[in-house]
């Protein structure tokens, strides 16, 4: 009991530094709302409004139908220029499609012979420029066949039925949303608890615990699960007021569990801000370790680029680290909608990594207590 009392008040008194701390604070508002909203509502992965061009040296019904079915959402209007103008357009990036059609287009497609259409794609806009270039193919082989009432080929008579399931519309506000707030999560984690024991030695109140009756063990549990707790009632609210209700993006998995699974997330992740805690000095020397890992984790857990697109090397060193097993749990829960028998791998591995990264640390805090007391 006495063991668990020294962890509650102990966190009490973390929570308690933590309310004086009012840049943490604003950081921590700031990366639970404007941090997710802004990526999900602002930057998405569809193709909207692209900036098209259109060299019509056929000037015929055939060639102004063609260019005229490039309609909004996914295109600009279709701005009609000459040929010597292509390379100094798509130089500065004025345009992100050009297409040229040829002079007697029409008449070849007529004879039966063969014709072109050549497209210009300024591809620094990466994802436009894939997703752009099959809309103008559809269209245009679309177009072509409604312009001379071609009979049905054995293609057309197959009917593909797609079903698309959790992201009926493909909206990727609802994928870049997600993974905002399971980076988030993880930033702050390591953050907060970093940054935690690096403010008991600037404030000299770590040798105040030194000559306490409090073992390591009990100094990092309190950081733990009192940080913990603050990020925990913060992504609640963030899933329900930002995601939920501001970006309307219904999440049908069981809060609950997802809860479990964010405590086992974090308490793998605290461990490790207590690690660099213990390695960092100060608070600018916690920040330069902080951003490669933060990098990594966020970039290479499988949120942002599916981990079977990456090679075998970075797949099995990416199981190291538990962003990469929360990342595949939080989008079986809240998309969906897995439970216990789906996800459980997922929770014992998140689960596992969290007690060798809490024994590293508890080992690496047992050094610097000690030469805190010699």
């Amino acid at each position: 009991m006495k063991f668990l009392q020294s962890i509650f008040w102990l966190g009490l008194k973390e929570i308690a530094s933590l309310r004086q701390d009012k840049v943490m604070l604003f950081l921590m508002t700031f990366a639970f709302t404007v941090f997710i909203y802004v990526p999900a509502k602002e930057t998405g992965l569809e193709m909207r409004n692209a900036a098209i061009a259109v060299v019509d040296e056929d000037n015929s019904p055939l060639s102004r139908q063609l260019y005229t079915s490039l309609l909004p959402p996914y295109f600009q209007k279709p701005h009609i220029i000459q040929f010597n103008e292509i390379d100094k357009n798509m130089s500065q990036g004025i345009y992100t499609f050009v297409l040229l059609i040829p002079s007697k287009f029409s008449q070849n497609i007529s004879h039966g012979n063969e014709a072109n259409i050549q497209v210009y794609i300024d591809a620094t806009a990466m994802s436009q420029a894939v997703i752009g270039l099959d809309y103008i193919n559809q269209i245009i082989t679309s177009e072509v066949t409604q312009f001379f009432n071609h009979e049905v080929s054995a293609q057309d008579l197959i009917n593909l039925n797609i079903r698309v399931r959790f992201n009926e519309n493909l909206y990727s506000s609802w994928f870049m949303s997600v993974n905002q707030f399971i980076n988030v999560i993880g930033m702050l984690a390591i953050v907060l608890t970093g940054a935690a024991l690096i403010r008991e030695r600037e404030h000299g109140t770590i040798e105040h615990l030194l000559v306490m009756p409090l073992t390591p063990a009990e100094i990092m549990l309190a950081k733990i699960w009192s940080n913990g707790l603050v990020i925990v009632l913060a992504s609640l609210l963030s899933l329900k007021l930002i995601i939920g209700e501001a970006l309307s993006i219904p999440i049908r998995g069981e809060i609950g569990l997802f809860i479990i699974g964010t405590c086992s997330y974090l308490f793998a992740v605290t461990s490790l801000g207590i690690f660099l805690g213990t390695v960092a000095n100060s608070m600018p020397q916690l920040g330069l370790l902080f951003l490669p890992i933060v990098v990594v984790m966020n970039v290479l857990s499988g949120g942002i680029t599916p981990l079977d697109n990456m090679p075998f090397a970075i797949q099995y060193l990416m199981k190291v680290f538990p962003s990469t097993h929360f990342v595949e749990f939080s989008s079986a829960v809240l998309f969906r909608q897995a439970d216990l028998t789906v996800v459980w791998g997922s929770l014992l591995t998140i689960i596992v990594i969290g007690i060798i990264f809490f024994s590293v640390s508890l080992q690496r805090l047992r050094k610097t207590v000690g030469k805190n007391l010699s």
